[in-house]
């Protein structure tokens, strides 16, 4: 199941935060994608470094724009029961690095990359 490898230590922006802020956010904690919420915790969008330095290759964008203009508003999501194997192909599927967690009441409640699922198989096929 998904929630065996949730990460809950994501960054969480909020749409008005800007494009830098964003970057130095990701830097600061070595992540290199980050979920939009609102107020309470509704996906809005999902945003990752490379979205962010296309977006300030385009002429007449500059970093103190909101990361609304940039983030994916189309967002792929899991639930915390759904199946490991289901979020992978998904990943794959869609060519992302990453997938937010939602629950019921689609509020974000966690995060799960790719090395979440490439670590969790490790960590299972070694125990046998």
């Amino acid at each position: 199941m998904v929630k065996e490898i949730i990460q809950k230590g994501f960054i969480r922006l909020t749409p008005q935060k800007t494009v830098g802020f964003s970057l130095k956010e990701m830097e600061t904690r070595k992540k290199s994608v980050a979920v939009v919420v609102d107020e309470n915790d509704y996906l809005l969008g999902i945003v990752v470094k490379a979205d962010l330095f296309r977006f300030l290759r385009e002429p007449g964008h500059y970093e103190d724009y909101p990361v609304e203009l940039a983030m994916t508003k189309s967002v792929i999501t899991v639930k915390p029961d759904d199946d490991i194997l289901k979020a992978a192909k998904m990943l794959r599927e869609n060519n992302i690095s990453a997938i937010p967690v939602i629950d019921d009441e689609n509020k974000v409640v966690g995060i799960i990359g790719l090395e979440d699922i490439v670590d969790y198989c490790i960590q299972k096929n070694s125990l046998t």
